[in-house]
């Protein structure tokens, strides 16, 4: 059958499940497989459930006429979604990076969403799967689409945008995260450069850039089109311009550890359209000045889109990160930068130096509770060495570190295997008037402890 014949079908029956346990009636059940689960196996159940149609990829367990036999239910999953994305002329934007995606796409969602109707990746969906399940998503309504696609190997971003096929991108950055994957920091630059790669083939294909980073300018070739961002003064002529500001202060003592920042459009630009040169200052309810860079690309985004530069400020100012992102949170017992749901040498170094820079009270310890960071493959160890050997210089004392790879580490920090010795501890020794980062990749599940800190 062919993928228009199967769309046709969709369009039919426009719900896709790939969960058994979740089977809308008249929907169409697709068999996914992974390593410890054939879908192929829950096809009849899924139809007894109330499913219209069992699209499979095993003969035998193609029975009668309500099943679709193909050759790979994966690819099938992608093909519709293509075909379904093809419906509609609209812009659709690509993000990808290794820090700060999901953040990056939160904040542009939030931007954009001041003018348009948007349709954006739920959570993390951001692989093989999830983005097919987004594309498929698509309603008449929508406006603009913005696709978060993750890599972990070479070849994943090439994959994710010949299903979507963007006609915007943007990379957030490059960094040393999932070695083990891609082999090498020049393998994770290449494959994250798939995302230009495909840009750079469309005449209407657009690329927001940071414009202080050479790994991704150096990517950028004449023939694409560009909107840069930069916190660097030097840019402020042809780029998107922004600077942190000091934290807000009330009776002369810094408040909560909140970035604040400002904001302009290219000088250039404010020349020739002879517009107000002053700068837009937003308070935001993130933690880490690292996130400047993601507020600009958002900024960028909703200027290319034609957003009112108030509308992008208050869309800014009322983002309130969730999901272990870059969260304060406060407690009856103290207060938590919570980071924890992913970690990479990159991330980890840049929420280090933030959490160093806040400012407390004499009273008050900084405290640091890490995870493992993982998928580093033959440089983890040598990572997680010299992570402590940095946390060693910053005078910070009051340090547990969690996960069988800082186990390997020589220091004098806390030890403990996994998240369940720290609960236990917890539970018998809880800190009191801390500053907490709690950060580590999120296989660790760091995540578990704010409800005990």
């Amino acid at each position: 059958m062919s993928i228009k014949e199967l769309y046709r079908l969709y369009q039919q029956h426009p719900c896709i499940t790939t969960d058994s346990r979740d089977c809308p009636v008249g929907s169409i059940f697709l068999a996914l497989k992974g390593d410890t689960f054939n879908g192929n196996k829950f096809a009849a159940q899924a139809l007894e459930k109330g499913c219209a149609l069992a699209i499979v990829d095993e003969q035998e367990y193609a029975t009668d006429q309500r099943f679709v036999l193909v050759k790979d239910c994966l690819q099938t999953y992608k093909d519709l979604a293509r075909e379904h994305r093809r419906q509609f002329n609209i812009p659709v934007i690509a993000i990808t990076g290794t820090n700060g995606k999901t953040t990056t796409k939160e904040l542009v969602k939030a931007v954009l969403s001041e003018k348009y109707n948007v349709l954006a990746t739920e959570g993390n969906f951001n692989n093989d799967v999830g983005v097919p399940k987004t594309l498929l998503r698509l309603r008449p309504e929508h406006e603009i689409a913005i696709i978060e696609m993750g890599a972990s190997h070479p070849g994943d971003i090439k994959t994710l945008v010949e299903t979507a096929e963007p006609t915007c991108g943007l990379i957030t950055n490059v960094g040393r995260a999932h070695l083990q994957g891609f082999g090498s920091f020049e393998g994770v630059i290449k494959t994250k450069g798939e995302l230009y790669d495909y840009l750079r083939s469309r005449e209407d294909g657009l690329v927001f850039v940071d414009a202080d980073n050479d790994f991704l300018v150096d990517m950028i070739t004449d023939e694409m089109w560009v909107t840069p961002y930069s916190t660097d003064p030097e840019k402020q002529y042809s780029c998107i311009s922004g600077e942190v500001l000091p934290a807000a202060t009330q009776e002369g003592a810094a408040t909560l550890p909140f970035l604040r920042f400002r904001w302009r459009k290219p000088l250039m630009e404010l020349e020739e359209t002879g517009e107000s040169q002053k700068w837009h200052k937003v308070q935001t309810q993130l933690v880490g000045n690292y996130n400047v860079k993601n507020l600009l690309a958002a900024v960028a985004v909703g200027i290319n889109f034609g957003v009112e530069r108030k509308a992008i400020c208050h869309a800014l100012e009322n983002y309130q990160p969730t999901n272990s992102r870059s969260q304060f949170v406060q407690t009856g017992h103290n207060s938590l930068v919570v980071d924890a749901y992913n970690a990479n040498p990159t991330s980890m170094m840049a929420a280090l130096e933030n959490f160093s820079a806040i400012d407390v009270p004499a009273s008050t310890r900084k405290m640091l509770i890490l995870g493992d960071m993982r998928e580093l493959g033959a440089d983890s160890e040598k990572e997680h060495q010299q992570l402590v050997d940095i946390i060693a210089e910053t005078g910070i004392t009051d340090v547990w570190l969690v996960g069988s790879e800082f186990s390997k580490t020589a220091c004098p920090f806390r030890k403990f295997m996994n998240v369940d010795e720290v609960k236990a501890e917890l539970q018998k020794n809880r800190p009191e008037g801390r500053l907490i980062l709690v950060k580590g990749s999120n296989s660790t599940k760091l995540y578990q402890l704010p409800e005990l800190l």
